[in-house]
C-alpha cells in the first residue's frame, strides 16, 4: 500500500511530465542515477492520483529493491499483479527498479496489452531502454529523464525562500531567507552547491561535510558494486570484472571533466602517471577495455559525455569530446573536499542545468576555437561560454572571441561567477551563474 510522506519535497518539473502523459497509452519510463529521486517521484504520482479521486485499490507498486520482490521473475510478476488488478477499473502500476527482473520487458509489454492500465517504471541504467528491450515497447514509451537538485530546488529543499531587493545602483537582486528569518547570500548558498551537490538525500543529512560525505559514499558504492560490477551479463557487452581499474578510471574522468579526451588518450594517461600497477607484463589496458567501462560509467549515468560540433561545416566530429560527472558533490567525494578547477566545476553545473531545461547540448568548434556549450531545443538555439570571472581584460576577450566569429542571429551568451559591472558585450550576454540558474 502507498503510505505518503508529508516530508516529499514537490518537484513539479517532472511530475508535470508525468501528468502529462497520465493514461495515454505509452509506458512511462523514468530514468536516472541511483538516489536522485526516482522512487520519490513515483511517490509524488501516486499521491496526484490520491488527490484526483483515484481510488487506493487501482494503484499498485512493487520496489524491486525491496526483498519482498527481489526473488521474483517475470512470470510470476505478471501473475501478482494479475491478481490484484480490479476487475472494472483503471488500474495504475508503479514498478521501482525493474531492471532487477530478466526479462521485464515480455511481462510489462503483456501487462499493457492484456489491461486497462496505466504503467510507471524506473530504472538506474541506461540499458533499460538499449535496443535489445525496446525494440518490446518500441513506439510506446516515453522516458522521463531525473537528474539530482537543480540549484533552485537546492535551495527550497534546504529550507530558504529568496526574496527580490533593489541595490543602490538600481539592480535586481535576490538573497535568501532561513526558516528563522535570517538572511543568507545567495552566493554563499551557491557556494555549498558547488561543494556538496545535488543528490536529494543531502537535506536530510545536513550541510555538514562529515555526513555529506557518508551519504556520497553510500551512493557511490550502489552504483559501483550493483549497476556495474554486479551488472547482468548480456549479449555482446564485456563484464565489467577489474574494481581496481575501474575506480582509476572513474577518478581520471571525474579529474578531467570539461577536457577533451579521447578512451585512447585515458589508457595512455592511466599507463604515464603510473595510476595502474602491477600491468607491466600486460601492457596498456586495451581502448576496447576502456570503452567498456566508459560505457558503464555511462550506462549507470555517472558519467554523460558531449559531441563536438563543427559550426562552420555544420557537422559532428568523430574526437574528442567532453565527458561530465552526474552531481559536482560525487567529484568533491572522489577528489576532495577542496578548491580546484572550478571553471570546468562551473562547466558541469551549467551543462546539467541545460539538460534539465530541455536542451539537446554539443560542444561548439569554430576555426581553432571552442565555444563550450551550444543548446538547442525545438525553438531556440543559445551558444554559451562558462567561466569563472569576467574581471579580467584578457579572459574577457579570450571568452568573447569564439562567439564573436559566430555570425548568425542567435543568442550568444557569457556564463560567469563574476560577471563585473557590464551585462553585455558586442550584443553577447553576460549573466551570473547564480542568477541565470535561479531563472
Amino acid at each position: 500500500m502507498f503510505r505518503y510522506d508529508i516530508n516529499l519535497k514537490a518537484r513539479n518539473t517532472y511530475l508535470n511530465q508525468l501528468i502529462a502523459f497520465k493514461d495515454k497509452d505509452l509506458v512511462k519510463v523514468i530514468t536516472g542515477i541511483r538516489r536522485c529521486g526516482k522512487s520519490s517521484l513515483l511517490k509524488l504520482m501516486q499521491a496526484y492520483l490520491l488527490s484526483s479521486g483515484v481510488g487506493q485499490d487501482q494503484i499498485i507498486a512493487m520496489n524491486f529493491e525491496s526483498l519482498e520482490f527481489q526473488d521474483m521473475n517475470y512470470k510470476e510478476l505478471y501473475e501478482y499483479v494479475k491478481k490484484k488488478i480490479p476487475t472494472t477499473k483503471r488500474v495504475y502500476l508503479f514498478f521501482d527498479e525493474l531492471q532487477r527482473i530478466e526479462r521485464w520487458e515480455d511481462a510489462i509489454n503483456s501487462l499493457r496489452v492484456d489491461f486497462e492500465c496505466d504503467i510507471y517504471i524506473t530504472g538506474s541504467n541506461s540499458y533499460l531502454l538499449s535496443s535489445e528491450y525496446s525494440t518490446y515497447l518500441s513506439g510506446r514509451y516515453v522516458e522521463i529523464k531525473i537528474y539530482p537538485l537543480s540549484f533552485k530546488e537546492f535551495v527550497d529543499f534546504n529550507g530558504y525562500q529568496l526574496k527580490e531587493y533593489k541595490t543602490p545602483i538600481g539592480e535586481i537582486k535576490k538573497r535568501a531567507l532561513n526558516e528563522k528569518g535570517e538572511i543568507v547570500e545567495v552566493r554563499d548558498l551557491f557556494d555549498a552547491y558547488m561543494r556538496y551537490g545535488g543528490m536529494p538525500g543531502i537535506v536530510d543529512v545536513g550541510l555538514e561535510q562529515d555526513k555529506v560525505t557518508t551519504l556520497l559514499d553510500g551512493i557511490y558504492s550502489t552504483v559501483v558494486v550493483r549497476d556495474i560490477l554486479e551488472r547482468e551479463k548480456r549479449r555482446g557487452l564485456r563484464q565489467i570484472t577489474d574494481a581496481e581499474l575501474l575506480r582509476k578510471i572513474i577518478l581520471f574522468l571525474a579529474d578531467n571533466i570539461g577536457n577533451n579526451t579521447s578512451l585512447n588518450s585515458v589508457s595512455n594517461t592511466l599507463v604515464s602517471e603510473n595510476m595502474i600497477k602491477n600491468r607491466e607484463r600486460q601492457g596498456k589496458p586495451a581502448t576496447k577495455t576502456i570503452a567498456s567501462y566508459v560505457g558503464a560509467l555511462k550506462e549507470s549515468y555517472m558519467f554523460y559525455d558531449v559531441k563536438r560540433f563543427d559550426i562552420k561545416g555544420k557537422e559532428y566530429l568523430r574526437t574528442l569530446g567532453k565527458y561530465y560527472i552526474v552531481d559536482i558533490g560525487l567529484r568533491n567525494y572522489l577528489l576532495g573536499f577542496r578548491a580546484r578547477d572550478r571553471g570546468h566545476a562551473l562547466e558541469n553545473i551549467v551543462y546539467f542545468e541545460l539538460l534539465r531545461r530541455g536542451y539537446d547540448v554539443a560542444i561548439g568548434k569554430i576555426d581553432n576555437l571552442e565555444v563550450d556549450f551550444i543548446a538547442t531545443n525545438a525553438n531556440e538555439r543559445i551558444y554559451i561560454q562558462v567561466t569563472e570571472s569576467m574581471k579580467n581584460d584578457s579572459v574577457r576577450e579570450r571568452e568573447l572571441k569564439s562567439l564573436q566569429k559566430i555570425h548568425n542571429n542567435y543568442q550568444k551568451m557569457v556564463i560567469t561567477l563574476d560577471k563585473a559591472l557590464d551585462d553585455e558585450y558586442d550584443g553577447i550576454k553576460i549573466a551570473d551563474i547564480s542568477e541565470w540558474l535561479l531563472k
